[in-house]
């Protein structure tokens, strides 16, 4: 058998050493055996190419998870131009988080968040807006800022008989759309809405995240049945796995009334969760859980957003991290039964995203 490099090469026969030679290790006059450095070089070479086939099997099961749900995710709207895509030109997602869970069917919009997305810094600018702000929309009468997306949808069913859920559903996307961003005054994209189980679920593929609980937290509503709520935490940093922090981010009172909690810290607390994803997405132990991440969102999640476009975003921003995002929480006063957002950090929140998207 060759061994390559791990011997000297051997001699013609009369040039071996024999007895009384004096050429008693049997070696060519002259030759000299290979370096050690080559034979280990060969065997990290070795391993690299184990490594990368082992990455390209691991790439393959993550594409085939991602086309799966990718599938579910969007809507099968047109794809748009090179020009007017996500990877050349920056844009905008209005994302907003429903209660669906158990028998409930709410459609109320509790998390509100509006996304500018830089293709060329690989940088964002998020603002949340509180569930209770009084935004104004023509041609409806005054609500909360998160009962339109329902509105809009049943606005939908009563002007088309027969309307599916779904094109409905596309309806209120719209409508949403065009009330934020005229609300803050810019172009809007895409719309997506994720259900609270996919939030929990998206946690608990990635085996959890770490935050900081800012109070300690009990609150018990019909636990353990469909819709219900229990939040059990104590104050201090901790990772956090699905139901928990879903508790964390929705958490407002006590069943006493004590420890009461804001929407301005809820928004907080939002935004501290979804920097850790972000931070854990990159990270060796999330990327190994991604196929778990694409499972879970393709399950609970919806959007507008062309199959191309999804793809788009994900290659574009995938290495995006929590320092590469420029959190904006609107502030204000409540008046019951509304939150009156702050002219100042309404302002504030405009000229970010509008410099975002111009950049």
């Amino acid at each position: 058998m060759n061994r390559g490099n791990d011997y000297p090469p051997r001699g013609r026969r009369e040039d071996r050493g024999h007895a009384g030679s004096g050429n008693t290790k049997g070696a060519k006059p002259g030759k000299k055996r290979k370096s050690k450095p080559v034979y280990w070089f060969r065997r990290m070479m070795t391993l690299l190419v184990v490594v990368i086939l082992a990455g390209v099997g691991f790439g393959a099961y993550l594409l085939y998870d991602a086309n799966k749900a990718l599938d579910q995710i969007s809507s099968g709207e047109q794809g748009v131009s090179a020009a007017q895509s996500v990877r050349s030109k920056p844009s905008a997602m209005l994302l907003m988080g429903l209660d669906t869970r158990g028998d409930t069917g709410l459609l109320n919009t509790d998390v509100i968040m509006v996304a500018a997305f830089n293709p060329q810094t690989k940088s964002a600018v998020v603002v949340s807006i509180p569930r209770d702000s009084r935004v104004p929309v023509e041609g409806y009468k005054q609500r909360k800022v998160n009962s339109y997306y329902a509105a809009f949808i049943r606005n939908a069913k009563s002007k088309e008989t027969g309307i599916s859920q779904e094109a409905a559903e596309r309806q209120g996307k719209l409508g949403m759309k065009d009330a934020i961003g005229s609300y803050l005054d810019i172009p809007i994209d895409y719309a997506a809405t994720i259900n609270f189980k996919g939030f929990s679920d998206v946690v608990d593929a990635l085996g959890g995240v770490k935050v900081n609980v800012d109070m300690d937290m009990r609150y018990d509503d019909h636990a353990g049945q469909p819709g219900g709520t229990s939040i059990d935490l104590k104050k201090g940093v901790q990772t956090l796995y699905g139901e928990d922090a879903l508790g964390f981010v929705r958490y407002r009172k006590s069943n006493d009334g004590k420890n009461m909690s804001s929407d301005f810290e809820r928004n907080e607390r939002q935004e501290q969760v979804i920097g850790a994803i972000t931070t854990k997405m990159k990270s060796i132990p999330g990327i190994i859980r991604l196929g778990k991440v694409f499972g879970a969102v393709g399950d609970n999640m919806r959007t507008d957003m062309p199959e191309s476009e999804i793809r788009a975003m994900l290659t574009t921003y995938f290495g995006i991290g929590s320092g590469d995002i420029e959190f904006i929480p609107l502030t204000g006063d409540w008046r019951s039964p509304y939150v009156y957002v702050d002219e100042s950090a309404l302002e504030k929140a405009k000229k970010a995203l509008q410099a975002k998207l111009g950049e």
